[in-house]
């Protein structure tokens, strides 16, 4: 019963009218969503509406979180949840926004000493409850396409990567043979971009990418999204990987947004 109130409740949500003052919001602060088709466009404005009923924002910081900031955080998450059939950020109940980078407690081994340092941070996932961002690299982020930084995709990635209940850097795939060919692919790049690192070699992936497989695949959504051209030609077997696990090709809609030109 709870699941047939819950459909009926996010169906109506997805039929509101979206707010036209909203949505260039969104446009001018996400520019990619300028290359989404009409179909896509309304299922992403959709997604959003749910988005907002259902998850609540926070201010941190003395931030005071307003419209703009909601809709610019939650186009960005449901960016990465159009075409499939999952739930919406089941585990996510709220957004924390700083309005700058803020100071963290983190650990670290020290072979067997377990050590506590501060850190600066733009953002973190926790597997069960929360996102926290910092607003002003959430703006830089969206804004500016092709730096490959976009602190909202790679959080959000974390939240999808934990919906299977373990953050390993592989998602919710549905086969054994996704996992398997997901395994050999996103395995290969991460042992080639480590050793690239050892080695002092310069790479096109961010190189915080080698910490773990679960940033690895969190750095991979931000490249997927910021400069596909670039993670496609010259990462085709992970390009083709994040194509079929988030049932988008990027590319088309840069072209289409004209951030790519078009192949001829």
């Amino acid at each position: 019963m709870f699941d047939f109130w819950k459909k009926r409740r996010r169906a109506e949500l997805r039929e509101k009218p979206f707010s036209p003052e909203l949505w260039a919001l969104v446009t001018e602060n996400v520019p990619y969503v300028r290359g989404l088709s009409a179909e896509d466009t309304a299922e992403l404005q959709g997604l959003v509406q749910v988005f907002l009923a259902e998850k609540s924002f926070e201010g941190c910081g003395g931030l005071v979180v307003d419209d703009e900031m909601r809709v610019t955080i939650a186009a960005q998450a449901c960016l990465l949840l159009l075409h499939r059939k999952t739930d919406l950020y089941p585990d996510l109940d709220t957004i924390l926004v700083y309005p700058h980078a803020y100071r963290a407690t983190g650990q670290h081994r020290d072979g067997a000493l377990v050590l506590e340092s501060d850190e600066v941070r733009l953002g973190e996932s926790w597997s069960r409850g929360s996102v926290i961002l910092a607003w002003d690299h959430v703006l830089r982020g969206a804004h500016f396409m092709g730096d490959g930084h976009n602190v909202v995709l790679h959080e959000f990635a974390h939240q999808l990567d934990a919906e299977d209940g373990a953050v390993d850097g592989a998602p919710d795939l549905g086969s054994r043979a996704r996992y398997s060919r997901w395994a050999e692919v996103l395995g290969t790049e991460f042992a080639e971009l480590t050793d690239e690192i050892h080695r002092g070699k310069p790479s096109d992936i961010d190189a915080y990418a080698a910490t773990s497989p679960p940033e690895f695949f969190a750095v991979a959504t931000e490249m997927f999204f910021e400069r596909p051209g670039s993670l496609k030609k010259r990462h085709p077997e992970l390009y083709e990987q994040l194509v079929a696990f988030y049932v988008q090709d990027p590319v088309a809609v840069a072209e289409r947004a004209g951030f790519l030109p078009r192949a001829k």
